[in-house]
Order: C-alpha cells, then sequence, then structure tokens
C-alpha cells in the first residue's frame, strides 16, 4: 500500500514583538552593518509576556483551520516539530490539539531541531501512505529565543521566534504531493549545536553536577563546515532518488539560517539564484519553522508561482540533516 499524499495549505505566525539590527545594538555590541555583512539578516520577530511556542502553535493551526475549512474533528494526529519548547511535557502538539478541538487526533513533538519540519513530514506521510492516517496536522513551532545568551553577539542575533502549520491527507485525486524526502542524521557531531537542561539526580544518588551554560551552544564554524560538506550530498541523494536534477526543480527553499551560507548552497549545487527562495531578512532563523513560514510568505506574495516543484533542504542540531521534493499546487 502507498496512498499518495496531498499538501493542503500552509500558514505561519510570528509574534508582534520585531528586533530591528539596531535594536540588537542595545543589547550587544554589533551594529546592522555588522550583522547584515554576516547573515543577512535585518530583523527578527521574538516572543514576550506569556507567549511561547505553544502559543505560536495554536495562532498558526487556527490560521490553517480558517484558511482551509478543514474540520478539526477529521484531523486523525499532530505532529509539532519543536525543539525549544516552555517545557518539555505536556507537548506543544497536546496543548495546539485542545485548542482547535482536534479531539479525535493523536499528538505528539519530534525533536529534530531545524531540520524537524521535513522530518515530520516524513513520519505524516509514512502514516498516510500506510493507510494509518487519513489527515495529519504537521507543524513547526518554537520560542528560541527563551533560551538565547543574550549576551553572545554571535548567537542572539541569528534566531527569531514562530510557528508554522500544513495539513497532510490522502489525494483524492491520486496525485502525490511528496515526490521524495531523504533524512539522515550524524550524532558523532552533536556538540557543534547543543542545549543543556537543568537536572538533578535523587539525593540518594550520586549528585549530578549541572552544566554551567543553559543557553544555546553553537560552534559556528564546524557548524558551517559540516552544512557545505553535508548538505549538497543530501541534495544530490534527494534527487536522484526521484530520478531528477537540478533542472527539474522551480524553486529552491533552504533552511534560513544564514543568508551567507544560503548564497554558497546556491553555487555548489549550480541552481540559478533566481530560484532560492529566502526570508531570513526579515524573520531570521527560525529553527523548524524557516521553511514552511517561506513556503507561505512567498506564496501570499506570488513569488512562488504555482503549480511548482520545489526542493528543500534543512539541518539542525543533532546533527540532523533532510532533503526534500514537494509539488505546490
Amino acid at each position: 500500500m502507498n496512498i499518495p499524499v496531498r499538501i493542503r495549505g500552509m500558514e505561519f505566525s510570528v509574534p508582534e514583538l520585531t528586533l530591528t539590527n539596531d535594536d540588537m545594538a542595545k543589547i550587544v555590541e554589533t551594529s546592522d552593518e555588522w550583522i547584515r555583512q554576516r547573515t543577512g539578516i535585518g530583523e527578527r520577530h521574538v516572543v514576550s509576556g506569556e507567549e511561547d511556542a505553544v502559543t505560536l502553535g495554536i495562532s498558526a493551526a487556527k490560521k490553517l483551520i480558517e484558511n482551509t475549512g478543514v474540520d478539526p474533528q477529521t484531523i486523525d494526529m499532530i505532529i509539532s516539530a519543536t525543539s525549544a519548547p516552555q517545557r518539555p511535557y505536556p507537548s506543544v502538539a497536546c496543548e495546539v490539539q485542545n485548542a482547535i478541538g482536534a479531539d479525535n487526533a493523536s499528538a505528539f513533538d519530534l525533536v529534530a531541531a531545524c531540520s524537524g519540519f521535513l522530518y515530520a513530514m516524513q513520519m505524516a506521510r509514512a502514516n498516510i501512505n500506510s493507510g494509518f492516517a487519513k489527515r495529519v496536522l504537521v507543524m513547526a513551532s518554537d520560542a528560541t529565543s527563551k533560551f538565547l545568551d543574550w549576551t553572545d553577539r554571535s548567537s542572539c542575533v541569528l534566531f527569531g521566534d514562530g510557528a508554522a502549520a500544513t495539513i497532510m491527507e490522502v489525494s483524492e485525486d491520486g496525485e502525490d504531493d511528496i515526490v521524495n524526502i531523504h533524512l539522515e542524521a550524524d550524532g558523532k557531531c552533536k556538540e557543534f549545536i547543543s542545549l543543556n537542561l537543568p537536572n538533578q539526580n535523587c539525593p540518594l544518588a550520586e549528585p549530578h553536577q549541572n552544566p554551567e551554560n543553559l543557553h544555546i551552544q553553537m560552534a559556528g564554524k564546524d557548524v558551517y563546515k559540516y552544512v557545505m560538506q553535508k548538505i549538497p550530498a543530501i541534495i544530490k541523494k534527494t534527487l536522484e532518488e526521484a530520478n531528477m536534477t537540478i533542472e527539474d526543480i522551480d524553486y529552491f527553499i533552504p533552511h534560513q539560517a544564514n543568508l551567507r551560507m544560503i548564497e554558497a548552497l546556491t553555487t555548489r549545487i549550480k541552481i540559478s539564484p533566481e530560484k532560492v527562495l529566502h526570508n531570513i531578512e526579515k524573520y531570521g532563523n527560525m529553527s523548524a519553522t524557516s521553511i514552511p513560514c517561506v513556503i507561505s510568505d512567498k506564496i501570499a506574495t506570488g513569488e512562488l508561482k504555482k503549480p511548482a516543484t520545489v526542493l528543500l533542504s534543512a539541518f539542525g542540531a543533532g546533527m540532523t540533516s533532510a532533503g526534500a521534493i514537494i509539488k505546490i499546487r
């Protein structure tokens, strides 16, 4: 059994509070020129007050439900790619399930960092292909700003908060919107990007010493080297498995980590810059939300013209990496 999948709608949500590069210069020693030159980022949205990954996820899911007209009671499963929740449990997916009234859906979070949305899409695809589920709400939601070291200008200027959501369901017309998804991981590179959480052992056990730093840690040079080696190879495998070439692709949407990195990848995979879509300038690195945010944003602006064959690529802490080819119609 290999039931075809339809991708239905793509929506995103970001917090109202916007931090420009000039705002960042009030927090750390930096400047608009320094940030733009190294990252291409001009501004980012961050949570404020009681906002978190849950509130962002609920907002994106409600937008999707409203704009697609999907009855929440017909959703069989909710998967949320979430790596920076306010708390490990209850999951973001369970809180979204309650908020939108998807009473018949199973719900869980998936942790694959910035590759999470593509990982979640593959899990939804497998459940639909097998007949286990007919309709899956796939999300990404992170409030990464809550876990940053706001004294470290090399990392705090990069990230923004946001959530995105799509419906994946049985394709009634027999056309499959998922051409191919290729996933990989390399645990040997686990220290490149990490986030420690506070914890303690039982009082009767040997004490455990908590790490001193409880913020996101990133070895920027190592990450860049990993991406330049790994992602072109991932893209090559993704295309080969689909019996396609880069010429068959209408648009390329990479993870929005750094505009300079996107430009370097564009050159390495030999795709026309006109086919590369990005919005990192407005939103920064939104972790797993980045790719669906670009899709939704560029459809709305008309820069992504349908129908289209779109190549996606992502990498994240773990290290995880992913490539996908999807149809948007």
